[in-house]
């Protein structure tokens, strides 16, 4: 009976092999288990033992049998057996009791998942299908090439669907677990298939290979598919929700703005942009600093209306500046975005140009707008003489950006000054707080270097009504110092160099009179008279008497100058021989010349006393060796408009630079050493004109030197020499001249 059971099974099987819905699905074959004693055991376990313990009966009754003394027992138990053989038939024919082997588990797993309501599928690491359960077709319409063709044909048109669909075939391959959000494109002759599936891949491990590789396990993957249409329309319904919030946020009359701790502007309405001429989202986008917005004194004075525990009004004016340069005046309300520290901050802005979108009053909206966009110093004083408010240019100027709370005002003015200039700012306060005004201006010093002037005027508010008694109004005089200074420098440089170039000359005539004599007179003597040495040491003190009046004539720019075009590349190149003779051999000389250099106009001569000039100076700064590097490039316009050196003025510029690392020079060696006759040599080691005739060549080139150095760091002398537009000719003679002397230097 059990074989014909077999062989219909068999034949039911091939035929849905055969079947086309089987052919066109790839499915995992769960074929009949091997007959195995174990598994027939493991069917039999409920009734081995029972089995057992008839055995051993039978074995006892068979005994008493046989002994012929136990016949009564014998038909005792032979009763009870057929009263149990009797339930047990009618235990089977009802069905309570069954005979045979258990389901094995792998068909307890197939038809829990070919009844699940969601696709599942199983495949090797190599994407090859195993199985897949048949609601895989109601969701994914069959395909000739199998499931995985199914699932791809279904991926919606956006390419980020096939994107992650091949991210989980490589975790897959990889043996990584991953899950993705896939969208599938509607079909309308699949109503049952869904608009989203989340995707997942886990591995696993399969079961034990049969044969010599019994202990190596296969990694399988199971894929699992999820319907989430319904959490993706919620959550577009949410987005779409936010975006209307947001498109009423950006076309509100008000400007929003939110600011990190750091000062980047998190985000900004579209009315905000609008009044500042900025592209929508534009800000937002680079990661904008308030400070570039409001500039540097508006974005201080915002942090200290937000972030400040202690301030009472967190409303200013500000006048902001557009894009195309024109203002806007807006009213501002800074409020801290939270009560953790690092939260940022937030700012909403009114624009005054808008009629009827201000509360306050004509006059207090004025004050306001003229008092923190004035590009001065204001702050006011009580009748004790603290600071009861400042503008943004006071709190930058004398407070280094800090807000007031009640600073008194003489530790404000007088943080860096003079014992002088405190003792002026105290008599001025207190004449001031008596009501008494013409107090004379007050200059301090600021800064922790002191490189800042400040210019205080102070005023009376005698007619004050709110407490006020007194004004303070600050003024930077740092460039006018500085333009003094300048111009006072100038002038006795000047007045040297003339007083200089009028001695030069008349000292000249003599000295050329005493030259003329001593030739004349070393003519007449031979070397063996006794005047001949002394005639000699007369013409080799004026030929020396000579040399200081030509530096001298170069400091105070007289001297007669050759102009030629010169190409410094070159020039350098020629001086190289001469230079190492120069500085000797314990300094290590190195040129280096950028290609393409412009051409200058100058003097050729002159420009090799500057460049032997700053080599010697270097030389002597570095008596126990060092390097000595001359460089020269080109200096754009742009490069130029960059520099903030004194009375420069941008251009184009060929540029020689001298650098030692020698011994370097102090702020106040370094403010004098353009001066006639300043040296910090020894005494009969130099004339200090050196420098002088060099800055004055400079001068005269129509270009611009400027020292760098510092103590123990050395010293770089950087030439500027304006850039010269030759004409063709210009440049056809300079090249020949140059290829005469290598073709001279070759031969």
């Amino acid at each position: 009976m059990s074989t014909k059971v077999m062989a219909l099974n068999a034949l039911s099987v091939q035929n849905q092999i055969a079947s086309p819905v089987m052919a066109n699905r790839e499915a995992l074959k769960v074929e009949a288990a091997v007959l195995d004693p174990l598994t027939v055991a493991d069917g039999f376990g409920g009734f081995l033992s029972t089995i057992f313990v008839v055995t051993a009966a039978g074995a006892v009754i068979f005994g008493l049998v046989t002994s012929g003394s136990g016949e009564p027992l014998f038909l005792t138990v032979l009763a009870v057996l057929a009263m149990l053989g009797l339930f047990l038939l009618f235990g089977i024919a009802a069905g309570h009791i069954r005979i045979g082997a258990r389901m094995p588990a792998g068909d307890i797993l197939k038809a829990a998942y070919d009844s699940a309501d969601e696709p599942v599928m199983v495949t090797a690491n190599d994407g090859k299908v195993l199985y897949c359960n048949p609601v895989h077709d109601a969701f994914f319409s069959r395909s000739e090439g199998g499931p995985m063709v199914a699932l791809e044909a279904a991926l919606g048109p956006d390419p980020s669907a096939g994107q992650a669909l091949f991210r989980l075939l490589r975790a897959a391959e990889r043996g990584e677990a991953r899950r993705e959000d896939i969208a599938l494109k509607p079909a309308a002759q699949n109503p049952r298939r869904p608009s989203w599936l989340r995707v997942s891949v886990r591995p696993f491990a399969g079961p034990a290979n049969k044969g010599a590789n019994s202990n190596r396990r296969d990694t399988l993957v199971l894929w699992k598919f999820a319907d989430i249409s319904e959490d993706k329309n919620r959550e577009a319904q949410k987005i779409g929700g936010l975006e209307a919030s947001l498109s009423a946020f950006d076309t509100m009359p008000a400007g929003f703005l939110s600011v990190a701790a750091n000062g980047t502007v998190v985000h900004a309405n579209a009315t905000f942009e609008g009044w500042l001429g900025l592209d929508r989202g534009s800000t937002t986008a680079r990661a904008a600093k308030l400070s570039g917005i409001a500039g540097e004194d508006g974005a201080k004075l915002l942090f200290d209306l937000a972030l400040d525990p202690d301030a009472e009004r967190r409303v200013t004016d500000l006048d902001l500046t557009r894009e195309d340069g024109r203002i806007v005046p807006l009213t501002l309300y800074a409020e801290p975005a939270g009560r953790t520290a690092g939260a940022g901050f937030t700012v909403t802005a009114i624009n005054r140009a808008n009629k009827g979108l201000t509360a306050r009053s004509g006059g207090e909206t004025g004050f306001s707008h003229f008092f923190q966009s004035a590009p001065f110093g204001i702050a006011t004083l009580d009748g004790e003489g603290r600071i009861t408010s400042a503008n943004t240019a006071f709190r930058r100027m004398m407070l280094d950006g800090r807000s007031p709370n009640d600073v008194p005002a003489d530790v404000a003015l007088c943080l860096n000054a003079e014992p002088e200039e405190r003792h002026q700012i105290e008599a001025g306060l207190a004449q001031v707080l008596s009501g008494r005004g013409n107090v004379a201006p007050v200059e301090i010093t600021g800064g922790d270097n002191k490189q800042f002037v400040r210019r205080v005027y102070m005023n009376p508010l005698a007619a004050a009504s709110n407490g006020e008694a007194a004004a303070l109004y600050v003024i930077d005089a740092t460039e006018q110092k500085a333009l003094e200074a300048r111009v006072t420098q100038a002038q006795k440089m000047e007045a040297v160099g003339n007083l200089a170039g009028g001695i030069a000359h008349d000292f000249n005539n003599v000295l050329t009179a005493i030259i003329g004599f001593s030739d004349l007179l070393l003519q007449t003597h031979r070397p063996s008279d006794p005047a001949y040495k002394d005639i000699k040491n007369i013409q080799s003190a004026a030929n020396r008497a000579a040399g200081l009046v030509a530096n001298l004539l170069g400091f105070s720019r007289k001297q007669t100058q050759q102009v030629t075009v010169i190409e410094l590349g070159e020039f350098a190149a020629e001086m190289a021989p001469i230079l190492r003779t120069s500085v000797g051999e314990k300094i290590e000389l190195k040129i280096q010349s950028e290609r393409d250099l412009w051409y200058v106009r100058a003097d050729k001569s002159q420009i090799f006393n500057v460049i032997l000039n700053l080599a010697g100076n270097a030389r002597d700064a570095m008596s126990t060796g060092g390097k000595l590097n001359i460089r020269t490039r080109n200096v754009t316009e742009r490069e130029s408009a960059k520099m903030t050196h004194a009375g420069f003025i941008p251009g184009e510029f060929v540029l020689i630079e001298v650098a030692d690392t020698g011994t370097g020079m102090s702020p106040e060696v370094m403010a004098k050493i353009f001066e006639p006759f300043f040296t910090t040599k020894g005494i009969g080691k130099g004339t200090g004109l050196g420098l002088a005739s060099v800055y004055g060549i400079v001068k005269q080139s129509g270009g611009f030197i400027m020292p760098e150095s510092e103590i123990g760091s050395g010293t770089t002398f950087k030439v500027y020499l304006p850039r010269h537009m030759p004409e063709q000719a210009d440049v056809d003679a300079a090249h020949a001249k140059a290829t005469v002397k290598r073709d001279l230097k070759a031969a």
